[in-house]
């Protein structure tokens, strides 16, 4: 009977110890939280907005957030078994109203509706950035559905001098908060454009355009495959992955459309170049936007 005891009690203590590693582990910063940045026009089997990707509207809008859905959770799987212990996703299609609790991965927080922050809700307790179904800028070659915030409404933007797009701009703004973007899943053009930023991060291409609105695409399992394993590789790569740092005063550079030029008073930090071209400063990246984002 006593060395019943003593064994339970043996027991309890291990447990105790086991348990205060873990506490001692996550009060040391060792957590892994991961924010998911998603989209839509960067989904496999995804190439045309009217038919495909207005909420309540297209007629193939159902299945497309099944698409995306599906290679959510594949990456939410992907970056669990890397390592990650939290996975907050990001509905970043058309104002946060495509994604549904009923369906999303169960050991992942879902950020659905409108309107947030500029900066998307970050903060530095995030140790990664992901983006997922991600689409490359306007006017990037052979991109399928290509652009820059607003189909209709920008036309080129520049940070420092730096052609950007959703890619660069969240890339900068994630660096901004000391967090690195480890991986990507979307068409080829949209791999294209995150290794000119982050050389390193791990890309999931799921299609190859041959126009705006044409692509080559994966099947939906190979290609939620394909994001599981870039997922899985990119968490365990973790250490090797810098935040990207713009230094100094920030310079965004906005073109609009001829059919989207805002009506705007030069201020300070906004000043109109011509009829379509708009700067806006600010001492970084999350100044300069605001006054951008703001107008």
């Amino acid at each position: 009977m006593v060395r019943m005891y003593l064994n339970r009690f043996w027991g309890w203590v291990a447990l105790a110890v086991i348990l205060g590693s873990t506490t001692f582990a996550v009060s040391q910063g060792q957590t892994k939280k991961v924010f998911m940045i998603t989209d839509m026009e960067g989904v496999d089997g995804i190439f045309n907005s009217e038919l495909q990707c207005n909420p309540f509207q297209s007629p193939r809008f159902e299945e497309s957030k099944k698409l995306l859905t599906g290679e959510i959770n594949a990456a939410v799987d992907g970056l669990l078994e890397g390592g990650a212990t939290e996975v907050v996703v990001w509905d970043g299609h058309d104002a946060g109203r495509t994604l549904s609790t009923l369906d999303i991965h169960p050991k992942a927080r879902l950020l659905i509706g409108s309107p947030i922050s500029s900066t998307l809700e970050l903060n530095s307790s995030y140790s990664a950035v992901v983006f997922i179904g991600q689409h490359a800028m306007a006017g990037a070659e052979k991109a399928v559905l290509s652009h820059s915030y607003s189909s209709d409404g920008v036309q080129n933007i520049w940070v420092n001098n730096k052609p950007v797009g959703e890619i660069g701009a969240r890339v900068m703004l994630a660096g901004t908060f000391g967090i690195p973007v480890v991986m990507l899943s979307g068409d080829a053009a949209a791999c294209r454009e995150i290794h000119q930023l982050v050389p390193q991060a791990e890309c999931a291409e799921v299609k190859w355009g041959v126009s705006r609105t044409a692509a080559f695409s994966l099947s939906h399992p190979a290609a939620c495959s394909l994001i599981h394993e870039k997922a899985r590789r990119a968490m365990e790569r973790l250490a090797e992955f810098k935040p990207y740092t713009l230094t100094g005063p920030v310079e965004v550079k906005v073109q609009f459309t001829s059919k989207a030029t805002p009506n705007l008073e030069p201020r300070d930090g906004i000043e109109q170049l011509d009829e379509r071209t708009w700067v806006f400063r600010g001492k970084d990246i999350i100044d300069a936007w605001l006054r951008y984002s703001s107008f």
